[in-house]
């Protein structure tokens, strides 16, 4: 599992690669909530690399969302891959979770 991160204007865009599961999912929750005790409040998850995602990496994601909504910012999901959307789907986040297409898309939403 690896993360990086970039600015652009005043979003913060996370790309995941590999997988979040049990074992790494609290290594990946520190890291991003770090980015939002640093003060981010607008960020972009980008999952297009992201293989595979368990129950814990879930709660990572609610995590972040809900710890951005918190400090009035937002979060946005994008480039899901069809069989991580589809657990994202069957566990009903995306109903709670603002998801899009692609990169691009999610910056816009953004105001960027």
């Amino acid at each position: 599992m690896s993360l990086s991160s970039e600015k652009i204007g005043e979003i913060l865009v996370v790309s995941t690669a590999g997988q979040i599961n049990s074992a790494n999912a609290a290594q990946v929750e520190s890291q991003l909530l770090a980015h939002i005790e640093q003060g981010e409040r607008l960020c972009v998850l980008d999952l297009s690399q992201l293989d595979y995602i368990s129950s814990a990496g879930l709660r990572v994601v609610l995590m972040l969302a809900k710890r951005l909504k918190q400090n009035s910012g937002q979060l946005v999901l994008c480039s899901l891959q069809p069989h991580v959307r589809e657990v994202f789907d069957i566990s009903g986040f995306l109903a709670i979770l603002t998801v899009v297409d692609s990169r691009s898309a999610a910056l816009t939403s953004l105001g960027a």
